[in-house]
């Protein structure tokens, strides 16, 4: 394992290492670092959380020249709240050098205050969205960046998913003819490779295996019957105490509908998604660095921008159509050598969704939270009791019944006639008991009756 001190850094870069309180590089690090020293035009293939922000960061507080009114690095990344987060990071090199100029240039900030900034003097690292550093360079002339020596193009795989990479084409041929470019993502999808080739001379791929199922990561299967994935939640959160719950949404509306149940429950609750205006979405990233709240609820593309390692608990609410995303959720979890949870929340159209996952070596444990106890239910898979279809399909009748006009407390009509269901279930159970209890022991009577007439 190789030191920071290896590397020869200057001291203004060795002070920004100690001022992130790192005491020895990550395995992507350790790899990168000398490759971008050296000029190295990089591909790295690492999943979020592995420290490849830094693996770029350390290396351009080394290369980047205070002293010099040009722009000398551009990175870019998919949506704000993950160049806002890198944003973020990148503020500690002015700490270790004052005279560093770093901006961010993404929707949704004041477009005219960015223009006459601009005008009066150009950043040394320009971080910011395709979209918008494409504009201040291409359409508005103030973003000189046809000098800057280096290109970081951060989730390259969802710059590409999202439609972002012509306007990086845009702007990537505009630049120094000696542009070193790097280009960090989870995948390396076929797609991505004619954009990558066009502007790389000989990349050195580096790429940081993993294991892709943690063993330390329990999958549980829950069950929705015919209920909404916010009143799944509210009924399985007493069943756990997380340090920190990160509960995934396959859409922004489904996102806003359960962060609502969650405050409605009065529990601190981070909300992350497309649909927030600008204000909100920086309200949000304050709150996840400081850590304030327990849950946050966020679709995949914004969670991209979420790299905590206090995460105990997941929540997906249903499978993603890309099964590896699920993979990415699970994986939020069981960090730094620590256990973790990941509760799906399935529907009855999910069946293939789980089934391909367990093909693909994930061992999922069935259980529901019912009565104040996690209970064990059947393999999933298996065929249920008769008796047990006959009850899901009457609560589901309960469920699905349409009213003609809705009535004050139907919510809590349906719930009891729900909890009649199991009552007269949990009645016919014990009344069999008995039955079968009195059978014995008239068998054991007759059975003696027999010997004592011998």
């Amino acid at each position: 394992m190789k030191r920071f001190e290896d590397f020869n850094l200057h001291k203004k870069t060795m002070k920004f290492i100690e001022l992130n309180h790192f005491k020895e590089p990550t395995p992507i690090q350790e790899e990168v670092i000398p490759a971008f020293l050296r000029g190295r035009d990089i591909i790295g293939l690492s999943r979020t959380g592995t420290g490849k922000t830094h693996a770029y960061l350390i290396p351009l507080m080394e290369k980047t020249d205070s002293a010099s009114d040009e722009v000398q690095a551009v990175i870019t990344a998919p949506t704000r709240e993950l160049a806002l987060q890198i944003y973020e990071k990148a503020k500690l090199m002015n700490e270790a050098d004052d005279h560093l100029r770093i901006r961010l240039y993404v929707g949704g900030k004041d477009r005219e205050k960015d223009i006459r900034q601009l005008k009066a003097s150009q950043p040394h690292i320009a971080i910011g969205t395709p979209g918008r550093i494409r504009d201040l360079f291409l359409e508005e002339g103030v973003l000189r960046i046809d000098r800057a020596k280096v290109l970081v193009i951060d989730e390259a795989d969802m710059t590409l998913e999202y439609g972002f990479l012509p306007d990086i084409d845009a702007f990537a041929g505009r630049m120094s003819e000696t542009l070193q470019m790097a280009a960090f993502s989870a995948t390396m999808p076929d797609q991505l490779k004619p954009f990558l080739k066009k502007y790389m001379h000989n990349p050195q791929t580096i790429r940081i295996e993993e294991e892709r199922f943690s063993p330390d990561i329990t999958h549980v299967l829950v069950p929705c019957y015919h209920h909404t994935y916010p009143e799944v939640i509210r009924s399985i959160l007493p069943g756990f105490q997380p340090y920190v719950c990160l509960i995934f949404a396959n859409t922004r509306d489904e996102a806003h509908e359960i962060a609502e149940a969650l405050r409605e429950m009065k529990l601190p609750v981070t909300e992350l998604h497309g649909d927030l205006e600008s204000r909100k979405r920086k309200q949000a990233m304050k709150e996840l660095a400081l850590g304030t709240n327990s849950y946050v609820v966020a679709t995949d593309l914004a969670a991209r921008g979420i790299d905590l390692d206090t995460v105990t608990h997941v929540i997906s609410c249903g499978f993603p159509e890309d099964l590896e995303f699920y993979v990415h959720r699970a994986g939020r979890t069981a960090r730094a050598g620590s256990s973790g949870i990941c509760f799906a929340l399935y529907k009855e159209g999910d069946d293939a969704a789980i089934r391909s996952l367990m093909k693909s070596g994930i061992h999922f444990e069935h259980r529901r939270y019912r009565g104040n106890t996690w209970q064990d239910l059947h393999p999933y898979g298996q065929k249920r009791l008769k008796k047990d279809d006959e009850i899901e399909k009457k609560i589901s009748m309960i469920m699905t019944k349409k009213n003609t006009k809705i009535k004050p407390g139907y919510k809590k009509k349906r719930a009891a006639a729900i909890e009649r269901i199991h009552r007269k279930k949990k009645q016919e159970m014990i009344r069999a008991k008995i039955k079968e209890q009195k059978l014995a022991i008239y068998k054991e009577r007759s059975r003696k009756a027999k010997e004592e007439k011998k």
